[in-house]
């Protein structure tokens, strides 16, 4: 097998330890290069599972490797030259597995250091986030295979039951296969659009994680971590591509401030009320950086626009009018870059913080006559905080029972309802 062991046995939680840390670290990079080796995402999948199982089987006994990744990467190559001998439904079957031999007599079969555009990782991103997959199917699947999240994982943060989750990964998976979607990096005029569906499944999961739609908790910590991973993965893969970066220092920002969204009881907490001293320095530094990074590059788009929103938010002290003016200034810029409905709410809060609530809610009237927003929650707890504000005390409880019908988190729910009573209380 590749690569000497550590002389020294190490006890079963050291090495079940060590298996962890390689399964985090090399997970991702040994099944990118196996699938593109093989051809087939389960198959590939299923090999590197069956190469973690021996790893916690004889590391214990024979101690760490040396190289643990390069002794994953032989020892899941082998299991799938294994499986592929068994299963002789597979039509290709003879050419993946002459693949594989040609590989496995070599002394090193992954050598080399490829570009960032060549890198198996890369494709293996782009693949999952191919558009001709639904968003839940890629959301699923980048979180599944690149992420290394099981199914009850992912179907417990996204509220779905089980076998749900498991059936739209396995649909995704035969997708791939059957539309036969080319394992690749999108080339010349497709990759700026394509680079923009990536980052948004990584925004997904990171929302989701940010503000959960559903639940008992306001914020799903595994989703934030798993997305700002993935999103340190596609900077480290594409360093010239401003917007990854403008994309990894909003999530920085806005998830150093994590420990301080929910008090002890976990209820919500809003950003002017924060314990300052319960952010995350190191994660604020990080963003900061990405940004000054992605601005650099010289090329504006909208995720840096709204890391930039979320540094304004950050230095805001309360209500200063003035502070909110400047944000108001960069969501009508992002309005023009990026024009939707959810930039439109935002820019009319701002607005009605900036220069009071009757201009907020002038920007919000049409915003309210649109059929697609009728059950967007946040758009009528907007309408409630600035009716509040404006004094019409029965227009503002109305709008809060609207957004609490339309709540499926149970924090927020919790923070609107204490809002209606402070307000007919």
């Amino acid at each position: 097998m590749t690569g000497r062991t550590v002389p020294d046995h190490p006890s079963p939680d050291a090495a079940a330890a060590a298996a962890a840390r390689v399964f985090r670290e090399e997970r991702a990079a040994v099944l990118a290069t196996l699938i593109r080796y093989a051809g087939d995402v389960q198959l590939a999948e299923d090999a590197v599972q069956d190469a973690f199982a021996a790893a916690l089987a004889t590391w214990p006994r024979d101690g760490v490797p040396e190289s643990p990744g390069a002794w994953i990467t032989v020892t899941a190559r082998r299991r799938a030259i294994d499986r592929l001998r068994r299963d002789r439904s597979v039509a290709d079957r003879a050419e993946r597995l002459a693949e594989l031999l040609r590989l496995d007599g070599q002394e090193h079969p992954f050598a080399g250091d490829p570009g960032p555009l060549d890198d198996d990782r890369l494709r293996l991103i782009f693949t999952c986030c191919h558009p001709a997959l639904d968003m839940p199917a890629r959301v699923a699947l980048t979180l599944r295979v690149v992420g290394g999240l099981t199914t009850g994982e992912i179907a417990r943060a996204f509220l779905v039951a089980e076998p749900t989750m498991g059936k739209r990964v396995v649909r995704a998976k035969r997708k791939i296969a059957d539309a036969h979607i080319p394992y690749r990096v999108p080339a010349g005029e497709e990759l700026p659009g394509r680079v923009r569906g990536v980052l948004r499944v990584v925004y997904l999961i990171f929302n989701e994680g940010y503000a959960a739609g559903g639940g008992d908790r306001l914020v799903r910590g595994e989703l934030c971590d798993e997305a700002l991973r993935l999103g340190r993965l596609v900077c480290e893969l594409m360093p010239g591509e401003p917007e990854a970066w403008g994309l990894l220092g909003l999530m920085s920002l806005h998830d150093a401030r994590r420990a301080a969204r929910v008090d002890g009881r976990g209820g919500y907490v809003a950003l002017h009320d924060q314990d300052r001293s319960l952010w995350d320095e190191g994660r604020l530094a990080e963003g900061m950086r990405a940004l000054e990074r992605a601005v650099r590059l010289g090329r504006p788009g909208p995720y840096q626009l709204q890391a930039a929103i979320a540094v304004a938010h950050i230095q805001a002290p309360g209500d200063d009018p003035a502070q909110w003016a400047r944000i108001a200034g960069l969501y009508d810029a992002l309005g023009r870059l990026s024009p939707s409905p959810v930039v439109e709410l935002n820019h009319a809060v701002a607005v009605g913080f900036a220069y009071g609530a009757a201009a907020g809610l002038e920007r919000l009237r049409p915003l309210l006559g649109d059929p697609a927003l009728e059950r967007y929650q946040p758009l009528h707890a907007a309408h409630a905080e600035l009716l509040r504000r404006a004094g019409d005390v029965p227009g503002a409880a109305h709008s809060y029972e609207r957004a609490i019908a339309l709540s499926g988190n149970a924090v927020e729910r919790a923070e609107l309802t204490r809002r209606l009573e402070s307000l007919t209380g």
